[in-house]
């Protein structure tokens, strides 16, 4: 961060926070965020509504982003929401939703302990004892985020929620790849898998629609932050429920089927618990199959970016590859639920 900017920012919070002293001691950029940039300030603050906090992250727009990426302010207000909700998220601080402090928008929340990375989450061995409490946590939380529901006069600009989620989300792929300039056919018959199978629309509320391992962190065992809420929206709550369980998201410790981090009668467990009653679990291998095509979908969208020349990133290069494993994944998962169709 150049030092103009530090100073910009650091004027901007002690305004913005009625801080009597404020200063910004350090900065780093903390690893991850392909489509949005983290930075950890160090902070010495005297009075105002950050006095006494050592430590906060200012989350901004990265180089690269996605199209259905909400903006920082939009974030900032779904990250509120989930505040208020009782949920296990880090405290939104401030919001510079205009982009006149240091060129773009951003917000500053509480710094959390703890890491995401999945390879210590799902492979670390001292994980093990703490794994189904850490399973149910992460079911309590989900509960607590899908009793938000419309209307919400702070998150209109999510819109109404849709009649039918399984079919919106459907159509919207079937969108995402006719923009490719290729097509890829094991996705396009998941597609049509998911509109032939597709389960009785029910009420939606308010769901993360990113709420994977590497998207929350976790200290001692336990889960300290939900983070990156940019995908929010109104959907079937069973789309959460199916991408934290997609086989992509176990990070190669399939036999953890929650996120690959614990078991799924864990997780089933901890939502139930603070939701008062199950959701049908039965559906869920669809929304499982569901997610696993959106996520080659925008791997595939990503890579685009590189191969088109608009944006050359390696990153972007390697992500567009993670597509070929989602095909395949694709026709293992509906081989295994039509298969089990059949032993009924």
């Amino acid at each position: 961060m150049k030092a103009e900017t530090r100073a910009a920012l650091a004027d901007w919070l002690r305004s913005e926070t009625g801080a009597e002293k404020f200063g910004i001691t350090g900065e780093r950029l903390l690893s991850g965020g392909a489509i949005q940039e983290n930075w950890l300030l160090e902070i010495d603050c005297t009075g105002g509504r950050l006095d006494g906090i050592e430590r906060v992250v200012l989350r901004t727009d990265a180089a690269s982003g996605v199209d259905e990426s909400h903006g920082r302010p939009e974030e900032f207000r779904l990250l509120s929401a989930g505040f208020e909700a009782g949920m296990t998220v880090p405290e939104p601080l401030a919001l510079e939703a205009e982009g006149a402090v240091i060129g773009k928008p951003f917000y500053v929340m509480r710094a959390a302990a703890g890491t995401a990375n999945p390879r210590i989450l799902t492979r670390d061995e001292k994980m093990d004892p703490l794994r189904g409490e850490l399973a149910k946590q992460i079911g309590r939380e989900m509960a607590k985020l899908h009793a938000i529901r419309a209307p919400r006069a702070d998150l209109d600009f999510l819109g109404a929620p849709p009649a039918d989620p399984a079919s919106q989300r459907i159509a919207e792929l079937y969108g995402f790849l006719d923009s490719l300039p290729k097509a890829y056919p094991a996705l396009e018959w998941g597609l049509r898998w998911l509109e032939l199978n597709k389960p009785a629309a029910g009420p939606s509320a308010l769901c993360h629609r990113d709420f994977r391992t590497g998207n929350y962190m976790v200290a001692e065992g336990r889960l300290t932050a939900v983070l990156d809420w940019e995908f929010a929206g109104w959907s079937d709550p069973l789309e959460d429920i199916g991408w934290f369980c997609a086989r992509c998201w176990r990070f190669g410790v399939d036999k953890r089927e929650a996120g690959g981090v614990g078991a799924r009668a864990d997780l089933y467990a901890g939502y139930s618990e603070v939701a008062g009653a199950a959701l049908d679990w039965s559906q869920v291998p669809f929304w499982e199959v569901l997610a696993t095509v959106r996520w080659g979908t925008i791997a595939l969208l990503q890579g685009e970016r590189h191969n088109s020349g608009a944006e050359r990133s390696i990153e972007l290069a390697l992500t567009g590859r993670k597509a070929a494993e989602m095909e395949l994944d694709v026709l293992q998962q509906v081989a295994e639920i039509e298969r089990s169709k059949s032993d009924v």
